[in-house]
């Protein structure tokens, strides 16, 4: 989608340094530019080779505001990010939405201007879809969900009913959101387990995206819920009657067990395991393959926690450092 670069430069905040009616049809790496590909910097010691790279422009930061520049330039504090805005901006609009042949829409459902459903999807009775969403080929929609506007579901997603999605949140293939929760009780006389009640639901707020083949349950009796901006890689699995707060990440094979609480903001590596009743406090980093043992409280904005049982990872270094020195004595 070609766009100028004035354009661009109002629509994302940049200072536009150069010709501005030059357009551009793409964003690519440095290595694949072509005359119509727009590029960044971050870097101040990279901007000469950007600039002889064949790219018909560059997003650079505030290092290059006063630069004689071969090529225009558009200038943010926040290139990479900028960077990212630019690439939506230049996507090719889907021109063929409709809703396929094989599609199942029973009467009941209520769907919203310019929806795409694909081959062989299935929605349930008294499903509700916002404008602009796209349901991939093979996905099943229970009822009584609830789709927000822009929002894109790929192919083969299973949601459960009673689900309630917001806006432009993105759901790659094989995710199933809103399943039964893993709880059981044991009966002490028999020995034997059956299920506890899993009829809660499950609410995602705007804007969350979440990884192929990741699976998130609904509350046992009440709600399990995903606040705005969470991102989630694939392969993750988020326990019944999990809350996770704003602008969360969770990168992939980490698993959250029930009435866990992530707060605002948190940022966890891949494989972290979570016990039951754990709370992690607003801004806490949670290093690949750290463990919580159920019921502890991980607090410290900022702080970087490592290992099993996790903690700070100043403590952890330490300890790996006395373990090897012990080990050395011993020899």
């Amino acid at each position: 989608m070609k766009q100028t670069l004035r354009d661009l430069a109002e629509k994302l905040g940049c200072s536009l340094l150069g010709d501005g009616s030059i357009t551009v049809t793409s964003v690519s790496s440095l290595q694949s530019a072509t005359s119509g590909s727009l590029v960044f910097v971050e870097d101040a010691q990279y901007l000469d080779a950007v600039l002889r790279s064949s790219a018909a422009a560059v997003i650079a930061g505030d290092f290059a505001a006063g630069h004689k520049a071969s090529k225009p330039l558009l200038i943010s504090p926040q290139p990479r990010l900028i960077f990212a805005r630019a690439a939506k901006l230049l996507r090719d609009p889907d021109r063929n939405r409709e809703i396929h042949s094989t599609a199942i829409v029973p009467a009941s459902a209520k769907i919203g201007k310019n929806v795409d459903i694909g081959p062989r999807a299935s929605l349930g009775e008294r499903v509700r879809i916002g404008d602009e969403t796209t349901i991939g080929p093979g996905s099943a929609i229970g009822n009584d969900t609830i789709i927000g506007s822009h929002c894109r579901l790929d192919a083969n997603v299973i949601i459960y009913p009673g689900t309630t999605l917001g806006d432009r949140i993105v759901v790659q293939a094989g995710a199933v959101l809103g399943g039964e929760g893993f709880g059981y009780v044991r009966d002490s006389q028999t020995g034997h387990y059956e299920q506890f009640p899993q009829i809660g639901c499950l609410v995602i707020e705007d804007d969350v995206e979440i990884g192929a083949n990741s699976t998130i349950d609904r509350g046992a009796l009440d709600e399990t819920r995903i606040r705005r901006g969470t991102k989630i890689d694939n392969l993750v699995h988020i326990g019944h009657n999990v809350q996770i707060g704003q602008d969360v990440v969770i990168a992939a094979q980490t698993g959250l067990s029930g009435s866990v609480t992530i707060e605002d903001n948190v940022i966890m590596g891949g494989q972290v395991g979570i016990a039951d009743h754990v709370r992690v406090e607003a801004g806490a980093i949670l290093g690949a393959q750290s463990g919580i043992p159920t019921k502890k409280i991980i607090r410290g904005k900022g702080v970087v926690f490592w290992g099993t049982p996790a903690r700070p990872i100043r403590e952890y270094l330490k300890e790996l450092a006395f373990l090897s020195r012990s080990a050395k004595k011993d020899r």
